[in-house]
């Protein structure tokens, strides 16, 4: 037998006993490839790519019976590739419509759909049946949405009510650097078409009709009702986690619950969804247990799930079914679908279901945090929870020390599972998430509880002892978390991955978790490629914002910024990814750049450049290019041929097609990575734009004046 028969032998006999525990688990893996493989395509497709793809998938159906049995996976799993590009091509056709093209300053008359905080504690309004002065109905967004600056105004913010006021208008930004979250394309799914600002008061045009955001209006209603019972920071996060209105919670108690791994208690995510459910299910079914004549002629079990059922409905609907809510609702309807059809409850299959569903409905929750978070940690606890009951068995507990240590467990199962995917959205790992989630989630039940029995009673008017239980429990919890957040060592930074790291992690753990025998310690493989690129991942050495007026230069102290106000989310943005706590100011202080505030120069490999401000910048594009190889500037600069030669000019006209810039460092110079590489649908450019190596030309003229050469 030659090496290649005896290496074939090893590896057959070293995975005899390995095969996939159920086919069924990997088919949302496979659709999720596809869905990758399309947001990774540089253009956008043509129509008829989506109908020759459909021929593609319709041959893969009709191959599944012809061919052998042995390669029906490889043609099924094809076939779920193939139905996730078609199911993101579908998306696109739904959600389609506009952005605003330029910038736009005027009045702006609007619905009221949505009210939330900015990450500057600013209510925000969001607007729908938009109307814009000298923009046609076809060219104007679907929705805007308005920070409000100043003091806020109770009366208007009612949804469903008709607002008209004056505010700047923009469109959605794309990403700060390239490979970061890309705001401009979550907001055009979420039809978002413009975002801006307003100083003006918000004067009301019409009041809302009987059925104008009747859903919305219900959720204020709730809302101020939980608030006037529950006074403070405590009723905002009361009324938050039960009806999704998080208009009313500081930036304080979110940086608080984020910083103690508490977000996910006011996310409205499976958990609220499972406490809540879960109580009106035990409700109904003890409740009719103790009726005998009924207990005697229906069965209370499913009669329970049907009207749990009702419940987890209505609390989607009411919550806003984001990504996480709707994953919780898709699981508690097939764990209430098993008790009336008599099956087993909870299973990996049900998982990937609600994926396959969700997936296919809306292919880009795929990229949202709040899927990864959702699932990893569903699928953590379903495949754990069972194993390590048996082990604290075998261990010799039992009794009440049974649950409690499950409690503990489980907790940190979901923690672990959910801890790269929190890391790389947040950048930055909790210290004490364990401690904060041992001491808070059993209260949360309470709260989830209570919530629903004021609910039931308050129609007679008896609700008020239920609400202030729910105070209690609320005020408990922010406890915790505000003591959490205070200890010291609470979040270590921890940089932005790269763009291969969360797909790899996720890989590695599905494939282990999937495959049983030996094979399943292949998944260890993409695991430890994944961990490596992350703690080697390298930062841009230089950063320029879209608008140019910000740049940020690596440097030993981290990155140093070039002024210290303006393109305030870029900064905050840059240093997050750098896994860097500093604050813009701080950042504007440090050793990087040097000059006057409106003439910032730096070096990077050799490279001179100077970032311009002020009235007066395109005035000084000269003077800087006889120093300086880069010249930024937030303005437009002339054409091309009166550019000076041997310089390259960053102007408004080149970031309006590029997007953000960074520059990686080259054996030979620094290389030009734009955010618009791609055109696609949401990206506002038509033509991409390629990176661009730029090099020293050291014999042009001496080293800036006062500056050592790097």
């Amino acid at each position: 037998m030659g090496k290649a028969g005896q290496a074939w032998a090893w590896a057959a006999h070293w995975a005899k006993d390995s095969a996939p525990t159920d086919g069924f688990l990997a088919t949302p893996v496979f659709l999720a490839f596809g869905i990758g493989a399309w947001f990774g395509l540089q253009a956008e497709p043509k129509p008829q790519f989506y109908i020759a793809l459909a021929g593609v998938l319709l041959g893969l159906l009709s191959f599944v019976r012809l061919s052998p049995w042995r390669l029906r996976p490889l043609v099924i799993a094809l076939a779920f590739v193939v139905v996730g590009v078609l199911a993101c091509g579908a998306r696109i056709w739904v959600v389609t419509s506009p952005m605003l093209a330029q910038p736009y300053y005027g009045p702006v008359q609007g619905r009221i759909v949505d009210i939330d905080r900015s990450q500057s504690d600013a209510i925000r309004l969001t607007l729908d049946q938009v109307v814009l002065t000298e923009i046609a109905p076809d060219q104007t967004p679907a929705k805007v949405r308005i920070s409000l600056k100043g003091a806020p105004q109770a009366a208007p913010y009612e949804m469903g009510r008709t607002v008209l006021v004056t505010a700047r208008l923009s469109a959605p930004e794309s990403a700060a650097e390239p490979g970061g979250f890309d705001f401009r394309r979550m907001a055009w799914y979420m039809q978002l078409g413009a975002v801006g600002y307003t100083s003006s008061p918000v004067v009301t045009w019409a009041l809302p009709g009987l059925w104008d955001a009747s859903i919305n209006r219900l959720r204020n209603r709730l809302s101020a009702g939980i608030m006037a019972q529950v006074a403070g920071d405590a009723g905002a996060f009361a009324s938050g986690a039960l009806t999704g209105d998080q208009s009313q919670i500081t930036a304080q108690v979110v940086n608080d619950l984020r910083v103690s791994s508490l977000a996910h208690l006011l996310a409205i995510s499976g958990m609220n969804m499972a406490f809540l459910t879960g109580f009106v299910f035990a409700l109904i079914r003890y409740g009719l247990a103790l009726v005998p004549p009924v207990a005697l002629r229906i069965n209370t079990k499913k009669a329970a799930a049907i009207l749990a059922f009702g419940a987890a409905l209505f609390y989607l609907v009411l919550s806003g079914a984001n990504v996480a809510t709707t994953r919780a609702f898709l699981m508690v309807s097939l764990l209430l679908g098993s008790v009336l059809l008599d099956r087993r409850v909870l299973t990996l299959r049900s998982v990937a279901l609600a994926a396959l569903i969700l997936l296919i409905w809306q292919p880009e929750s795929l990229l949202a945090p709040g899927f990864q978070l959702s699932f990893a940690a569903t699928i953590a606890l379903i495949a754990g929870y069972a194993p390590a009951e048996r082990f604290l068995r075998d261990k010799g507990l039992s009794g009440w020390l049974v649950p409690v240590a499950m409690m503990v467990v489980t907790s940190g199962m979901a923690g672990l599972a959910t801890a790269p995917f929190s890391a790389a959205t947040f950048n930055q790992m909790t210290a004490y998430g364990l401690l904060a989630n041992l001491l808070t989630v059993p209260v949360m039940s309470v709260l989830m509880g209570a919530g629903v029995v004021a609910a039931l009673l308050a129609p007679v008017g008896l609700a008020a002892p239920a609400l202030v239980v729910m105070g209690w429990a609320a005020q408990w919890i922010l406890a915790v978390a505000h003591w959490i957040a205070g200890l010291n060592g609470a979040i270590t930074p921890v940089p932005q991955p790269g763009p291969w790291v969360i797909p790899l992690i996720t890989l590695g753990a599905l494939w282990a978790l999937i495959w049983q025998g030996r094979a399943r310690l292949l998944g260890m493989a993409p695991l430890a490629l994944a961990f490596g690129l992350w703690v080697t991942v390298e930062r841009p050495a230089l950063l320029i914002s879209s608008d140019g007026v910000l740049a940020g230069v690596l440097g030993p102290q981290g990155r140093a910024l070039s002024a210290s106000r303006g393109a305030g989310f870029s900064a905050e943005s840059w240093l997050a990814d750098d896994g860097d706590l500093a604050l813009q100011g701080v950042a504007a202080t440090r050793v990087g750049f040097l000059g006057e505030k409106t003439q910032r120069a730096f070096q990077i490999n050799g490279l001179r450049g100077v970032v311009l401000s002020g009235k007066e910048a395109g005035g000084n594009v000269a003077a800087a290019c006889a120093v300086a190889d880069i010249v930024v500037l937030p303005a437009r600069f002339g054409p091309a041929p009166l550019r000076p030669k041997g310089c390259t000019v960053i102007d408004a006209t080149l970031l309006r097609q590029s997007g953000a810039l960074a520059g990686v460092l080259q054996d030979d110079g620094l290389l030009l990575v734009p955010v618009h590489r791609a055109t696609r649908i949401w990206s506002g450019v038509t033509r991409p734009m390629k990176p661009l190596l730029l090099q020293p030309n050291a014999a042009r003229f001496a080293a800036l004046p006062g500056r050592p050469d790097p």
